[in-house]
Order: C-alpha cells, then sequence, then structure tokens
C-alpha cells in the first residue's frame, strides 16, 4: 500500500533552530556582514504565501504541507529536515460538515465561533484548518495558547488584561502602546476594549482573526473568568452595530477553543458566553471515518469486523483511536492483544485513564455516580447535572435521559478503581 503523507506538517524542536540559523545566515553576506533583516514579510513575499502563515510556522504549529515546503526551500532547507516525524503527529481525519462550517463562519464580519469537545479530540487541528483558510482569504491571524500562560498571569484582573493586549500586539508586529492608552479610572474590559478599537483595529482594512484556545484554562480562575468572558461577549454585540463604531469591530473575527472538562467543577447555569457566536461541539470518529485512518496507518484490515472491535473497546474518540493504530503499529501486536492490554496499567492509554480518574475525584458526587454506570450493563438515570458533566467529560453518552459508559475502556477501567455504589 502507497504511504499517505498527513496534508498538514509541524516543525519539530530541532528544526525551529535550522529555520533560526538558515534565516539569519541569509541575512549575512560573503564577508559575515549583516545585510537586511529577513523579517516574516518578506520571508512570506519569497514564498508566496501569507505573512501570518511563516509565523505560524516559525512558532512551531501546523501547516499545509505544500506551505511548509516553499517556506523552507526559501531558506534553503529541505521540508524532511524540519518537521516533527509523521508518524507522531495525528493524520487529520475532516468530520463533515464542520470544517466548512467553521471557514463559512469566519467570513462573517463580527463573526464569533466557538469550538467545543473534551480533551484530545481535535479541537485544535480544527483550528488550524480553519486559521489556513483565513490565511487563503489575506486575513491577518493572531494566536492565544492561554496554557502557555504563567501561573501569576491568572491572579489578578488587571495583570491579565494587559498581558493579553501586549500579546495580540506581539502577534501583529505592532509594538506595545498601553502606556498611551491605559487609564486606571476606567475597568480593565473598557481599557481592553479601547485598545483594540483605538489602536489594533483602527484604520484595518483586512480582517482579523483573534484565536483564543485552552481558554478552559481562563474559565477556571474566578478572578478573571467572567469579565474576559463579558468582554468577549461584549464585543460581539458591538460588532452586529450598524452605526460607525461597528465598522472596526466587524473585522474582528474570535474564535473560542475550550475542552468541556473544566464543566466538571463550574457552576453550568451560569455563563456569560452562553447562546453567544456559532457553536460546534465536535463529534466522535463514525465507522467509516476509522477505516479510513486504519488505511493511512497500513492496517491489513479487511471489512468492519476489526474497526467494530475496536470502537467497541475505544469508541469513536479521536486521541484513542489514534493511539490505539499508534500502539498496533509500534509494537506490532494483533487487535485481540491489544484489547486485552488496553484497560491496564501496562496498557497505551494508561496515562490518559490517570488524568481521568484524578479529575473525576475531585468531585465525589461524580465517582458516585460513574460508578452507578459501570457497574450495569443497563442505562441509568443521573440527576441531570451530573449526567451533564460526565457527559462533558466525554466519560459517558446520553440515550434519552439515561446514561451509558462512553465505551468498554473506561467500563473495564473505572470498574475495578470506583468503590461500588
Amino acid at each position: 500500500m502507497m504511504q499517505v503523507e498527513p496534508s498538514t506538517v509541524q516543525v519539530s524542536q530541532s528544526g525551529l533552530q535550522k529555520l533560526r540559523e538558515a534565516r539569519d545566515s541569509q541575512c549575512r553576506d560573503k564577508g559575515g556582514d549583516y545585510l537586511e533583516r529577513l523579517t516574516n514579510e518578506r520571508l512570506a513575499g519569497k514564498a508566496h504565501v501569507s505573512e501570518s502563515t511563516v509565523k505560524r510556522f516559525c512558532k512551531g504549529e501546523r501547516v499545509r504541507r505544500e506551505i511548509a515546503k516553499a517556506i523552507t526551500e526559501v531558506l534553503g532547507l529541505q521540508l524532511s529536515d524540519v518537521i516533527a516525524d509523521d508518524l507522531d503527529s495525528a493524520f487529520y481525519v475532516e468530520r463533515p460538515p464542520i470544517e466548512s462550517d467553521c471557514c463559512n463562519a469566519i467570513l462573517q464580519p463580527g463573526a464569533l465561533i466557538r469550538i467545543k469537545a473534551p480533551e484530545l479530540t481535535g479541537k485544535t487541528l480544527l483550528l488550524n484548518r480553519i486559521l489556513e483558510h483565513a490565511d487563503k482569504q489575506n486575513y491577518e491571524t493572531v494566536t492565544v495558547d492561554f496554557a502557555l500562560c504563567d501561573r501569576e498571569v491568572f491572579r489578578n484582573i488587571r495583570t491579565f488584561s494587559q498581558r493579553f493586549c501586549a500579546l495580540v500586539s506581539k502577534e501583529l508586529d505592532l509594538p506595545n502602546k498601553l502606556a498611551d492608552f491605559w487609564d486606571d479610572i476606567y475597568g480593565c474590559n473598557d481599557n481592553i476594549t479601547a485598545y483594540f478599537e483605538e489602536y489594533l483595529l483602527a484604520e484595518r482594512t483586512t480582517p482579523v482573526v483573534l484565536a483564543l484556545d485552552k481558554l478552559d484554562r481562563v474559565f477556571e480562575e474566578p478572578a478573571i473568568a467572567e469579565d474576559f468572558c463579558c468582554l468577549l461577549r461584549g464585543w460581539n454585540d458591538l460588532a452586529k452595530r450598524s452605526r460607525s463604531r461597528g465598522v472596526n469591530w466587524k473585522q474582528l473575527r474570535l474564535i473560542l477553543v475550550h475542552s468541556t472538562e473544566v464543566y466538571s467543577s463550574l457552576d453550568i447555569n451560569r455563563s456569560p458566553l452562553a447562546n453567544v457566536g456559532f457553536i460546534f461541539p465536535l463529534p466522535e470518529f463514525t465507522t467509516t471515518q476509522v477505516q479510513n485512518l486504519a488505511k493511512l496507518y497500513q492496517l491489513d484490515w479487511v471489512g468492519t469486523q476489526e474497526v467494530e472491535q475496536l470502537m467497541a473497546m475505544v469508541g469513536g474518540h479521536p486521541y484513542l483511536v489514534s493511539q490505539a493504530f499508534d500502539y498496533l503499529k509500534r509494537q506490532k501486536v494483533n487487535l485481540l492483544e491489544f484489547l486485552q492490554i488496553a484497560p491496564t496499567e501496562a496498557g497505551p492509554f494508561s496515562s490518559h485513564l490517570r488524568d481521568q480518574l484524578l479529575h473525576l475525584k475531585q468531585n465525589s458526587e461524580l465517582v458516585t455516580a460513574l460508578s452507578a454506570v459501570v457497574n450495569t450493563s443497563k442505562p441509568v438515570r443521573l440527576e441531570s447535572t451530573q449526567a451533564f458533566k460526565l457527559q462533558s467529560m466525554g466519560l459517558v453518552q446520553l440515550q434519552g435521559n439515561d446514561c451509558t459508559s462512553k465505551c468498554n475502556l473506561y467500563t473495564q477501567y473505572f470498574l475495578e478503581r470506583l468503590p461500588k455504589s
């Protein structure tokens, strides 16, 4: 079977250093003296790609293979020398119509898109797809990954607000002008809004796509969560205005990406982002999609029997399915051997399962509820909030008003580790 290459690639850690060295070498003449700096703008022009794509690629984010090849060729590098091992990177499996719906939504003036799903289900990969589509429209794209922010940033709303403004300024290659716009007589949300409206978005002729990844990190901080979510909702409202003030805000397109596990510790009855924007919950893989992925991994499976056996164990969870294929490919075990070891501490999912158990134990009511589910083969009626939170964690699925375990992997693992209800 012919090897199928993933459509997107990302730079490895060693590749990032090679990119820096290649850019530096192109700034010197034969005598070693510095020439004009090879900015992102110049590199983008030479590679015939957008500047924002160059920035994302050089930061280690995923971009389309052909774009990465064009950038590395300008720098005199081979693509294979700088990208991460494809087997270590998830093949992207399309889940129509999510991709086309998101790409159409981002074209709407003042759009706000919310991508939400449990951990490790492909949210960031989908985000990259949307950003690539925005790049094709020559939109400016900015990504703020809250998982990379220091813990101290989240302790104080003023510190968080100013850091947020500074990060977006940097990503837009604009100088930090907070000193010119920040006035302590006003609240933080007023100051952030003024900074965006009067500086970052002022006189902009092309839309700016601002992607906020790992937004659940903000949700976890009571000191900032409600104010920041109200800010984003307010910006979406400003974009709907027909008067002059709405013009700048129509240029801003927001993408909010967050995991649903955070719901297990939040008051689900209070959400400033409820019913705001285009909401896209990510579905799990279908049988056909898992079959296609098996072909990409070059597994010699005929028909659907093996796929059905695998999905009985791990469901259609993108991470679990991909990890299963990685394990089958690398360890060269057969499917029966894999199914026996999968729910054990020696299996490929042990780290994921321990994380789920640790998260679950933070809420004793959820422990009791899930124990009731895994200790019977029949659907279980749970209190609605418990059912919602366990579903948000990806541990159960709803059948009407009742719950069943998401997959045999969770049933077998938690059956041995949770107290009997």
